[in-house]
């Protein structure tokens, strides 16, 4: 067997360890949110959940979340729509990402850390491909074609864009409510003192 031949069945089977290990990461989470599976809350708790992160309606962000982490996730798996799948992973992945961007980095302290390696992840399969060991290998590469990565990528990259922008105007009007709710409460405190005195 040649150095050359050696080299690409690691490299296949690299890729095809981390589409799996990755992508039923992501379906795990996915199911979780649409279904209630593994532990999961299931669409309408999930939706109530992220209405309170900002994510409205909620509903259909917890909808759409998960459609994005399952589907996502199985398709990168399989090695199937590779492009579409991992980019789906990476914006899904970057949204989620903006909750904890407040706590810094750190997944210990609250942070971002692990949204944002599955959404490096999502992007470097987008770009690298699904290796040999692949739906998309077996159909001919008829869903993995090079334009569908530029595309899939600059698309849900938008996407991800606008969701992540109305969620920060959400979470600033909401901020700015309960700042006016607090210093009413204050001056009707103040008042009811200053009556009583």
């Amino acid at each position: 067997m040649s150095h050359h031949r050696t080299s690409t069945t690691r490299t296949d089977l690299g890729l095809l360890a981390l589409r799996a290990g990755v992508g039923g990461t992501l379906f795990a989470h996915g199911a979780q949110k649409l279904f209630g599976w593994f532990g999961g809350y299931g669409l309408e708790a999930t939706g109530g959940a992220m209405e309170s992160m900002g994510f409205n309606p909620g509903r259909r962000s917890a909808l759409m979340a998960g459609l994005g982490e399952a589907g996502g996730g199985a398709a990168l798996a399989l090695g199937l729509a590779t492009p579409v799948a991992g980019a789906a992973a990476a914006a899904t992945m970057t949204t989620a990402g903006t909750v904890h961007k407040p706590a810094g980095f750190w997944v210990t302290d609250g942070g971002f850390e692990y949204n944002a390696v599955l959404a490096t992840v999502g992007t470097a399969l987008a770009v690298a491909g699904p290796g040999r060991y692949s739906l998309d290998a077996a159909l001919g590469h008829r869903l993995n074609r090079p334009w569908m990565t530029t595309v899939a990528l600059s698309v849900l990259g938008v996407a991800a864009g606008l969701v992540i922008t109305q969620r920060e105007k959400a979470v600033a009007a909401a901020a700015e409510q309960q700042k006016t709710s607090d210093a009413e409460q204050v001056a009707a405190g103040e008042q009811a003192q200053s009556t009583g005195a």
